[in-house]
């Protein structure tokens, strides 16, 4: 097993870059994937089209025109004119790992690694997002027989606020004072 080290052959942020998501799932396209793996797209789908069988629906799946263009306005770096003869694959996260079994050069091995660490960083974070909108929601429910109470509080510290300051602190000047002309 290979160790997890600080000197990563792609920058996380590199691959986070290249998450997208579409149809509810979070998938890579194979022109990216083809660049991280350091293989020509054409070489990529090549593999994929020989293994087609290790590639279901919920793994792959092909972009529409409509799913195209609207990524491709949306992404300002996915540009006009690039890879238009075929429409981008779409791979799920077990899709790329399936790539894995596909592809075995020991650069392809790596950025897989890499990129199932990335999708499972991903996963955690969306997790802990959910766990705190859930006890927001939790707060919120148990805080509902209380929310007068809160009210009169906050009335309260206002109407502190804007009472006058009636106690100022007497200074006694510094300095010469010019006697009055009269």
């Amino acid at each position: 097993m290979i160790a997890h080290s600080n000197k990563e052959l792609i920058p996380q942020e590199f691959i986070e870059d290249k998450i997208y998501l579409i149809r509810c799932e979070k998938v890579m396209f194979d022109r990216d994937l083809a660049e991280l793996y350091g293989v020509p797209a054409k070489r990529l789908n090549e593999q994929v089209k020989r293994n087609r069988e290790r590639f279901p629906e919920d793994f792959m799946f092909r972009l529409t025109r409509e799913e195209h263009s609207a990524l491709r306005s949306h992404y300002a770096t996915l540009k006009r004119g690039q890879h238009t003869k075929y429409l981008p694959l779409a791979f799920s996260e077990n899709g790329v790992a399936m790539l894995s079994s596909v592809l075995n050069s020991p650069r392809a091995i790596h950025v897989n690694i890499q990129i199932m660490r990335t999708f499972t960083r991903i996963r955690k974070l969306l997790s802990s997002h959910k766990e705190i909108l859930r006890r927001l929601d939790r707060l919120e429910t148990g805080q509902a027989g209380q929310g007068e109470q809160i009210v009169q509080i906050f009335q309260v510290i206002k109407t502190i606020l804007d009472l006058p300051i009636t106690l100022k602190r007497k200074t006694k000047k510094i300095g010469f004072i010019p006697p009055a002309k009269g």
